[in-house]
């Protein structure tokens, strides 16, 4: 049982220690191979044009974007 609560007890300070560093960042938790942006790729489908959910999906990113960018945040 010790073992257990000491295993869990580091768990949660690493999570902590995420937790703070996404605080002070600002920056989220990637990959490091790069994602699909590293085949050159900028979608998972193959469609030549993006379906409804998907324009609306890059809709809300670039309001999202132009409104941190007026707020001088900018990623």
């Amino acid at each position: 049982m010790k073992l257990f609560l000491v295993t869990f007890g580091f768990f949660i300070v690493v999570i902590f220690a995420m937790a703070i560093g996404y605080l002070i960042k600002r920056k989220t938790i990637s990959g490091s191979c790069g994602g699909i942006s590293s085949l050159g790729l900028e979608k998972v489908c193959d469609c030549p044009e993006p379906c409804e959910n998907r324009k609306a999906k890059m809709a809300k990113e670039a309001e999202r974007q132009a409104k941190l960018q007026e707020a001088g945040r900018i990623l």
